[in-house]
């Protein structure tokens, strides 16, 4: 579904060249989690954008649902990020004049899809907002609009879900939540879910965890390394 080959990202900063990202490479298969983690200015956020053609690296390759990015321009780019990805943001980013039945259907609605307000209706209240349709965003709570975020990613039933410290902004029962539902949803949906966190315990739900540091890998870990892991500290 996703890989990401030695992808570096630099920018100039006065008389000097900063390097965000440097050399990464990775792959995500279809209905697969992976997190990706690290401390701040690590290049968590950069690769997210890389992976999802939002932004163009410096060298490197992605190849995105079997797409080249690229090799597209920034209009086919868009094109198929409608197609084949979702996104879920630490801010929401929920229009504020659009009810939440409204903010669900816009992706449908952006592709001329017919339906749009049943399969709407029909997630939010699969995420327990069957009854705040009509509700705009400033009469909902934080978990309320990061529900209503994840009902949006999922409409148009995404190849690959994109999430930027998608419980970032919420308290620890809630966080909780929405990890369930969001880790439910994946696994229905079949979606791969790509997930930039600081939360530990939210990147070791996740099949495999790629840690960050100074823009480079410098640590990958799946299921076996966790066992494995665990398992030297049990003995």
């Amino acid at each position: 579904m996703l890989v990401a080959e030695r992808l570096t990202k630099t920018f100039a900063s006065g008389n000097r060249t900063l390097t965000v990202l440097a050399e990464v490479s990775f792959a995500v298969d279809t209905g697969a989690t992976c997190a990706i983690v690290g401390p701040s200015g690590s290049g968590k956020t950069t690769l997210l954008g890389l992976c999802a053609g939002l932004d163009r690296p410096t060298s490197g390759t992605v190849w995105l649902a079997g797409a080249d990015l690229n090799a597209l321009d920034e209009d086919a780019r868009a094109a198929l990020r409608a197609q084949h990805v979702g996104f879920i943001f630490q801010s929401f980013r929920l229009i504020p004049t659009l009810t939440a039945l409204e903010n669900v259907m816009v992706p449908l609605e952006l592709q001329g899809e017919r339906g749009a307000h049943d399969r709407a209706a029909t997630l939010l209240d699969r995420v327990g907002l069957g009854d705040r349709l009509d509700h705009y965003p400033t009469q909902l709570s934080g978990g309320e609009q990061q529900r209503v975020a994840i009902a949006r990613a999922f409409i148009h039933r995404p190849a690959i879900l994109f999430a930027d410290e998608p419980t970032g902004n919420l308290d620890d029962d809630t966080s909780h939540r929405i990890e369930d539902l969001l880790f439910e949803l994946n696994r229905e949906a079949g979606t791969a879910l790509i997930v930039v966190t600081h939360d530990l315990e939210l990147a070791a739900r996740c099949e495999r965890t790629i840690r960050l540091r100074g823009g480079r890998v410098v640590e990958e870990m799946g299921d076996s390394h966790w066992e494995m892991g665990a398992e030297a500290s049990a003995a």
